[in-house]
């Protein structure tokens, strides 16, 4: 049963990450309900099959019509895309499902080394540490989250917000219920997830013209001459297989950071050790292999926080996180000794997962390209349908709908206006975890935030958070000073020839 779960959750994968617009997020939030009727070790195994199948989905129409699926795959267009026009479409397809195919595998092998010793790591960790942990998660969110972190801090906060509706932890007090029956027991995280991650990305396709576009595609066939890569193809990508499944698992293992920043620092890297620098963006292979590496890499090193933590790496892992809850299971220090058996089902799903989708990706390859010629206008009203049923088929309520529409509208905006609906999410499902652990803690200490600093872990995991926030702001500082450094000596050397021509001329005249 279980394997058919990972072969129909890499099938919708697939199928969602070639759909422009929808992303992992999206397609685990709408089919988190549909799971509830499974066991737990089946649905978590289908739904993580469906969120690294998404990642391989994604280059499709990266490739062939320069549409990232989502945001992890836009690194894929800037070679992929020059690619297909050169008429390798074929050959670019097969060699970023191998490297998916690689990176997933190394990534698999580096889950079941680290996460055990992780683990026995962690489970000395007490109510301080574990706040300290959500809290630092959250910073590398909003930190990594996109250019103005005020507006990442900002949705980190509103999904705190929404996180204190209902009993308050300790007390059992009703807490901004406005006396609704609904309320009591907190706002669910189904119809947020779905709404902001379904119905906000459609109302924002919407909003951008996507119903209104006719988005062309290249015939890509099993049997034409030039599907398959070359000898050269290989020789010329090995290492940055390897490059990119390295450095994505371990940006992945970073909470917030994620497959997208991943699969951007694993294309400057090519860039930057290739022998041809200037012909990346023109079709180089190694630019397209690296970055797809790094992002099927990244989807598995988000799942060590995750397991071993409690604390998702990503939006969608936040989404897996709120399955893991709903089903009574609680990921963290102790999830591979009370559960071992369901924690080394999903390591070992996703060794079988990768071998399926590497023999899907290739095969199914012109099928699932098909599906990029469907008009957004026909997909956007099929995906509505599926969140309304979906938010209503969890709990059979309609207030819950409501949230889910409220949510999605919210959605649309803070995708228009910059804030970040991963941060929301992911603040909404650490919410209850950091107040609980708060006040754990200062129930040990009798009030006293000196606990903090007196704990050894406690005092690593702070000089974690200042390197968190102080990174990136010298980081900036010291890249706009190399900026102005190569501006200033490109100026100088431009009026030092401007100089030598006007002596040359003056000679010349004499």
């Amino acid at each position: 049963m279980n394997l058919l779960l990972l072969l129909a959750g890499v099938m919708v994968g697939m199928i969602v990450g070639v759909m422009p617009g929808l992303g992992p997020s999206a397609a685990l939030a709408i089919l988190l309900p549909l799971t509830f009727t499974l066991d737990p070790a089946g649905a978590i195994v289908m739904l993580a099959a469906v969120y690294y199948g998404a990642m391989y989905g994604g280059t499709i129409t990266s490739v062939l019509i320069n549409t990232p699926g989502e945001s992890a795959t836009v690194a894929s267009t800037f070679d992929g895309y020059p690619l297909a026009k050169k008429g390798r479409a074929g050959p670019a397809l097969v060699m970023a499902a191998i490297a998916s195919f690689v990176a997933g595998t190394i990534g698999a092998i580096l889950i079941s080394v680290a996460a055990p010793g992780l683990a026995d790591v962690a489970s000395n960790f007490g109510p301080p540490e574990l706040f300290l942990l959500v809290i630092a998660g959250l910073i590398a969110l909003v930190v990594i989250i996109g250019k103005n972190r005020l507006l990442g801090a900002l949705s980190a906060l509103l999904g705190f917000a929404l996180a204190t509706v209902g009993p308050a932890v300790g007390t059992g007090e009703q807490r901004y219920t406005f006396g609704s029956v609904d309320l009591i027991d907190g706002i669910d995280f189904v119809p947020v997830a779905i709404g902001l991650f379904g119905l906000g990305e459609i109302f924002y396709t919407l909003y951008k013209g996507g119903h209104l576009e006719k988005l062309g595609y290249f015939s890509v066939s099993v049997r034409d001459k030039g599907f398959w890569p070359t000898k050269k193809d290989f020789r010329e990508t090995k290492w940055s297989m390897l490059r990119g499944s390295i450095l994505g698992f371990f940006v992945g293992t970073a909470p917030g950071a994620g497959a997208t920043v991943a699969s951007l620092m694993s294309y400057s890297v090519e860039k930057s050790v290739s022998k041809t620098p200037q012909k990346f963006g023109k079709g180089m292979m190694a630019g397209l292999v690296g970055p797809e590496a790094a992002n099927n890499a990244a989807s598995a090193g988000a799942m060590i926080p995750l397991l071993v933590l409690g604390i998702p790496g990503s939006a969608a892992t936040a989404v897996l996180l709120g399955g893991f809850l709903m089903w009574d299971l609680e990921p963290g220090p102790l999830l591979m000794t009370d559960n071992p058996e369901f924690a080394w089902s999903l390591i070992g799903s996703m060794y079988l997962g990768n071998v399926m989708l590497l023999v899907v990706n290739i095969f199914f390859i012109p099928a699932f390209a098909s599906i990029a010629r469907v008009p957004f206008k026909i997909l956007a009203p099929i995906v509505i349908v599926l969140c309304v049923l979906g938010t209503y088929a969890v709990n059979s309520s309609f207030i819950e709908v409501g949230i889910m529409l409220a949510c999605g509208i919210l959605g649309f905006f803070m995708r228009r206006f910059g804030l970040s609906p991963a941060a929301l999410v992911v603040a909404l499902v650490l919410g209850q975890i950091a107040e609980q652990t708060l006040r754990q803690t200062m129930i040990i200490s009798r009030g006293s935030f000196e606990i903090f600093v007196t704990r050894s872990q406690s005092l690593v995991l702070i000089g974690v958070i200042v390197l968190l926030i102080l990174v990136p702001i010298f980081a900036t500082r010291i890249g706009r000073t190399i900026m102005a450094t190569i501006a200033r000596n490109r100026t100088a050397r431009a009026e030092d020839e401007e100089s030598r021509k006007s002596r040359d001329s003056d000679k010349t005249g004499v």
